[in-house]
């Protein structure tokens, strides 16, 4: 067990992304900062969500935690599968730690980081506005990180089929583009909202945001729609298949070349 996830690598790993400050603003800060300006600047902030179990900064709130546990495993797990390609793969070749644990152990590093980015969220929160049950909070914070499990394979298939650190920043890049049509940063409507219900990101913040929500969402024109649990875990459960299955096809594409 000790040869998969190398506890020790892990730790190194993990110090050396928190000195790299550009990316700790952008994993960390900046969702902290969207989500006080977002978060208290609405003129229904403080109104009570429908199911009554807290307010609307809470539900804005869960949906920056999820971009920042988002963006946090896509650009690290992302990385560690460009590294394993471009010359780390036949360092550790040569060492009792496999692949495998080497994939794993960076997917931890991630998942950790993304706790110290939701996290950071959820501190904010505290001083400004959010009102939420207690079990929810907790409730809410554990299914982001979960969902960003989905995510985490996200990065590992760019890094593994394009190998190259622009993609995985373009990954990153694109998960801004997919929080606004996954309906998480501001209402849509029409088709926009039919199709928001397609787009990976959608499944997370809906999952994370159930216990809060349950299942509603918001449309800019009537105010209020109602999504039910099996359509939120179908979204998960798809994407992250796909994923998976992008992962091994790009494993199999690095392996096969000479």
């Amino acid at each position: 067990m000790s040869t998969i996830l190398n506890t020790g690598y892990m730790w190194i790993d993990l110090k050396r992304n928190l000195r790299q400050y550009v990316g700790l603003f952008f994993a960390v800060f900046l969702p902290v900062f969207m989500f006080v300006i977002f978060g208290t600047m609405a003129d229904v902030s403080n109104n009570e969500l429908g199911s009554g179990r807290g307010n609307v900064t809470a539900s804005i709130m869960v949906n920056t935690g999820a971009y920042a546990a988002i963006t946090a495993t896509t650009g690290l797990a992302g990385a560690a599968a460009v590294e394993l390609q471009q010359g780390w793969g036949r360092q550790i070749g040569i060492t009792p730690f496999p692949s495998a644990g080497f994939i794993a152990s960076k997917v931890v590093v991630a998942l950790a980081y993304s706790v110290l980015a939701v996290g950071a969220v959820y501190v904010a929160g505290l001083f400004v506005g959010t009102r939420m049950d207690a079990w929810v909070w907790l409730a809410t914070f554990g299914l982001l990180i979960v969902g960003a499990v989905t995510f985490a394979l996200y990065g590992l298939a760019f890094g593994l089929l394009f190998r190259s650190e622009a993609a995985v920043s373009a990954a990153s890049g694109l998960v801004v583009v997919m929080m606004f049509l996954g309906n998480a940063f501001m209402p849509l409507s029409g088709i926009l909202l039919k199709l928001s219900v397609f787009v990976p990101v959608w499944g997370i913040t809906r999952l994370a945001a159930y216990p809060l929500a349950q299942g509603e969402g918001f449309d800019g024109e009537t105010g209020v729609v109602q999504y039910e649990l099996w359509q939120i875990l179908l979204n998960v459960v798809a994407w992250s298949i796909v994923f998976a299955v992008l992962c091994v096809l790009g494993a199999r594409r690095g392996t096969g070349r000479k």
